[in-house]
């Protein structure tokens, strides 16, 4: 089926924002918009093909300007959380925006990737979107070029794959920032989902949510989910590493993770009979519980608040720059980023 294109709204620098459609032989609907590359809805049916919106939003432009929780949002250059503020590459020190605590999250809350208007290229069943990035800004090195190509298959995968260059060495850890909920976006708590993560292992946090550099088994911990459970099961245990982030979110290492295509996860709403899949190439995901979602107006007037949506972010671990024993998310010059997620309904 052909792309839909229509007007979603105005910036106050009169540029004018648009919403893209995407429609497959299923009936699935996958609309996203030119303002931060972002998924605004997302409509996949239930066991009796009744169709719902899965993932957390709003219905005009204006609430995505400002959008606390990064609902459905391209975050970048990158992503997650990096200590202090601070890097060194190549013995040049760095500085970046102190916007979480002592440290840096999601680059920039207002300059970032997911507050800019990107270029769209129209695909027959997919959009490209392309921002540039200028050296310095942010406080990252090099001058940058990124892009995703956002396809919907007729199998009902939702497929994301970045590519991304840049003249110099710099970080570059992108990923998508939606919210999920299988029952639909209005229905509430998603402490009812049950959730599998291919992941033996995860980074552990200290206060702030920067890892300490270890990678810690997840075997006798509330943070295993390697037979699926329920994600409220154990998110209110006496247990320090979920103290320290009001739930789940944290790092998960990816079992056998190669840079080959891989199946990392399943999430299922039993009531609706709702299952994603995740596959991925890369090296981590992180698992948020939206313990710390504002309450807010979201779409059709509902009121979102915490834990009424989970992200899983594919992505390079947080603060891997200053753990040499993490998989780096160090780009540029002959180094390419490039990366691959799929997101799969049944």
């Amino acid at each position: 089926m052909g792309i839909i294109k229509e007007k979603f709204g105005t910036l106050k620098t009169g540029e004018e924002i648009y919403l893209y459609t995407l429609k497959n032989k299923n009936g699935m609907e996958v609309r996203l918009t030119n303002f931060g590359a972002t998924l605004v809805n997302l409509f996949v049916p239930d066991k009796n093909g009744k169709l719902e919106d899965v993932v957390l939003g709003f219905d005009n432009l204006e609430d995505y300007v400002s959008n606390p929780s990064f609902f459905g949002v391209t975050v970048g250059p990158s992503a997650n959380r990096i200590g202090e503020a601070t890097f060194t590459l190549n013995g040049k020190e760095y500085h970046l925006p102190v916007n979480d605590g002592p440290n840096n999250l999601h680059s920039d809350m207002n300059d970032g990737y997911q507050k800019r208007v990107w270029a769209v290229e129209e695909g027959e069943n997919s959009l490209t979107f392309s921002v540039e990035g200028k050296d310095g800004e942010m406080g990252f090195p090099g001058n940058k070029k990124v892009q995703v190509t956002f396809t919907l298959t007729d199998n009902n995968e939702w497929k994301l794959k970045y590519h991304a260059t840049s003249d110099m060495e710099t970080l570059i850890n992108l990923t998508n920032h939606t919210y999920f909920n299988l029952a639909g976006h209005d229905s509430g708590s998603i402490e009812g989902h049950l959730l599998c993560l291919h992941a033996a292992n995860f980074t552990p946090v200290l206060p702030g949510a920067i890892p300490t550099g270890e990678i810690a088994p997840v075997a006798g911990t509330p943070l295993d989910f390697t037979k699926k459970k329920r994600i409220g099961e154990e998110i209110g245990a006496d247990y320090e590493q979920l103290k320290l982030v009001q739930g789940y979110d944290h790092n998960f290492v990816l079992d056998g993770a190669d840079g080959t295509m891989r199946e990392i996860a399943e999430a299922e709403d039993p009531k609706s009979g709702r299952k994603m899949k995740v596959f991925t190439t890369l090296p981590g995901v992180q698992f948020y519980a939206g313990n710390c979602i504002d309450r807010q107006t979201g779409k059709g007037g509902v009121e979102y608040g915490p834990r009424t949506g989970f992200c899983l972010e594919t992505q390079y671990f947080p603060d891997s720059i200053h753990h040499p024993a993490f998989p780096q998310a160090v780009f540029g010059g002959d180094k390419v980023y490039e990366s691959e997620t799929i997101y799969a309904f049944e």
